[in-house]
């Protein structure tokens, strides 16, 4: 039973201080994706224009959670999860909704988001099942998922010669 109490606690403890996890839905890659932890239950919003994908990710379906260091970024642990979606308009919605909109960042639409979240987005919570896993000994690095972001440009020949010519006039 301690250890049980332990591993909520770590769990509970960690996946608060983390603004970011790692969530693997059935059959699919982790996806690093940010939520907020409301009621025992990691929060998530997404799958809705300028938010983040939530691919695999269905109610009642099983996910496994990976929580990095706030500080150095490692994995402090994984643990299972319970996917549960959340019926807009409900009581649960609305509190979970609230707590979501005070750490969204740079949304287009402001205080409409909420609206905008009932419409177009799924809320879901990611409750623990109580199981941890243990961590693994080996290398885990996997290659980037495909992606349409692009990297910049190459820097234009003459540039270097501008930027020194304003550092010699000061």
């Amino acid at each position: 039973m301690t250890s049980e109490l332990l591993d909520q606690a770590l769990v509970e403890e960690a996946t608060k201080k983390s603004g970011l996890i790692w969530v693997k839905g059935p059959g699919g890659p982790a996806r690093a994706l940010w939520h907020v932890w409301h009621e025992g239950a990691a929060c998530l919003i997404g799958d809705g224009p300028g938010e983040q994908p939530l691919p695999g990710l269905a109610d009642g379906a099983a996910a496994e959670v990976t929580v990095r260091s706030k500080d150095k970024g490692g994995r402090l642990v994984s643990w299972a999860a319970k996917v549960v979606e959340l019926t807009p308009g409900s009581e649960q919605w609305d509190a979970t909704v609230a707590e979501l909109k005070g750490k969204r960042l740079n949304a287009p639409d402001g205080e409409a988001m909420t609206l905008r979240w009932s419409r177009e987005c799924r809320v879901l919570r990611l409750e623990p099942t109580g199981a941890t896993t243990a961590l693994p000994d080996g290398n885990l690095a996997a290659a980037p998922l495909p992606t349409p972001a692009t990297t910049r440009e190459p820097m234009p020949a003459g540039l270097p010669r501008l930027l020194m010519k304003k550092r010699r006039r000061k």
